[in-house]
């Protein structure tokens, strides 16, 4: 639902730039982005140019003493990654109101699939690392799952897949995140500066008091967000990056302040959700620009050549992240809600089967947005073992791909000829008589 497009002005170049907005929408099309921004990177950093590639990225601009001089990808990654966080902050909320998480049955099984698939590659990472007390720093980077690069992969390979298996990924990918964004919030926060937290919180509720206020006029007009909410929106992102809380939670923040459900007392306004208005909005800005500039800038590693290569290989922390993410991913899942089924009354929906939540657990092992940017918060700056980090994750994102979509494009040939099969039967129904088995007569009829 977008109100706005229906009354936007025709400039021209209007139906150019809707067409490009609406494949930005289509979750495959954010994916490939996603992908062929760090293929580029990698080509990039590791061509005969890589210095200007690495002198791009390490370009500092901003104003210093608001502690905004940084670099191009600290911008990319605390800057334009807040625009990705608050499309998940969207997500989550939704799902928490009018969702799947709304309802405790329903919920309690992706929820815990994905606390066990949190949790099982955070053990196998600290078991792999744990004689190097120094890597136990990221313990955090094979936990997160790219919500976006795995229902991408979904979507590419799974068009008759029964329904509640993509609900399932999308609730336990947003719980993912969220548990992800806590972990950033809690342990990879230093030093806290109270007095800009403080600020940090008084615009964040200025800004949703105004979203609540104003839900009407910003459903109706769609430059009226960026021209109001947007400025308090950057202030409230500043002053939480000033506090030392890393500033892409400035996004969850906001978007938990964003409407869904029009007001029992204001019935006029029932059915203006401008979560789900703000989604439909920004999700290009996210897909398009946000996240592929991201990656762009945070997959960009120099392997080395050959020495370098096998010297990532033998790093435990990519044994670990590897590990993590391939098989921490599908085991912690699986075991996760097995052992609800075991110990409670809780049952899986009829229509999942156990081999499709082993293909989503594969799908839940793609930890690129998320986990190469816990990879830069876990080791100093200049270490080594951040680009090892980045180089396992998306060698395991690979992998997972590649496993996944092996499943469930097997599950998905299998359920394309259930469907098949129930056509032919329906059809059935009306085949006329003459292609009908033959009844024999009895000897009434004959006569």
């Amino acid at each position: 639902m977008n109100h706005d497009i229906a009354r936007a002005p025709r400039w021209p170049g209007y139906a150019e730039v809707h067409r490009v907005t609406t494949l930005l929408r289509r979750e495959s099309i954010g994916g490939m982005l996603l992908v062929v921004a760090a293929i580029a990177a990698i080509a990039w950093a590791n061509s005969p140019a890589s210095d200007a590639y690495f002198a791009l990225r390490d370009f500092r601009f901003g104003f210093a003493p608001w502690h905004l001089e940084l670099s191009v990808g600290a911008w990319a990654a605390d800057g334009l990654l807040a625009v990705f966080f608050f499309m998940v902050g969207l997500e989550l909320k939704r799902e928490i109101v009018v969702g799947s998480l709304r309802r405790f049955g329903t919920a309690i099984v992706p929820v815990t699939a994905a606390v066990a698939g949190v949790a099982v590659p955070a053990l196998i990472y600290v078991a792999i690392v744990h004689t190097q007390p120094s890597l136990l720093a990221g313990w955090a980077i094979p936990t997160a799952t790219d919500i976006a690069f795995a229902v991408a992969v979904l979507a590419l390979v799974g068009s008759h897949l029964p329904g509640p298996l993509r609900i399932f990924l999308l609730t336990l990918a947003v719980v993912d995140d969220l548990i992800a964004i806590a972990i950033i919030a809690v342990f990879y926060t230093s030093d806290i500066s109270l007095l800009p937290l403080a600020v940090f919180a008084v615009l964040v509720v200025v800004y949703g008091v105004i979203a609540h206020r104003g839900r009407a006029w910003f459903a109706r007009h769609g430059w009226a967000a960026w021209v109001v909410l947007l400025p308090i929106g950057f202030a409230a992102w500043a002053f939480l990056h000033a506090s030392g809380v890393h500033a892409t939670i400035a996004g969850v923040a906001l978007a938990f302040t964003i409407p869904v459900a029009a007001s029992r007392r204001q019935p006029q306004l029932r059915g203006m959700d401008l979560a789900e208005q703000f989604e439909h909005r920004f999700r290009p800005l996210s897909a398009g620009i946000a996240v592929p500039i991201f990656a762009f800038f945070a997959a960009g590693v120099s392997v080395g050549g050959a020495d370098g290569l096998l010297r990532a290989v033998m790093d435990p922390v990519t044994i670990g992240v590897v590990a993590g993410l391939v098989l921490g991913k599908p085991i912690g899942i699986l075991l996760g809600v097995r052992l609800l089924t075991l110990v409670t009354r809780v049952r899986l929906d009829p229509a999942l089967k156990w081999i499709d939540l082993a293909g989503v657990g594969l799908l839940a092992g793609i930890g690129f947005t998320v986990s190469l940017l816990i990879a830069e918060l876990s080791f100093p700056e200049g270490s080594p073992h951040t680009d090892d980090a980045k180089i396992a994750i998306m060698v395991a994102s690979l992998l997972a791909s590649v496993l996944a979509a092996a499943v469930l494009l097997v599950r998905n040939r299998r359920y394309k000829q259930l469907a098949l099969a129930e056509e032919v039967d329906a059809d059935g129904d009306d085949v006329p008589d003459v292609y009908q088995q033959p009844q024999r007569r009895s000897p009434r009829d004959e006569s």
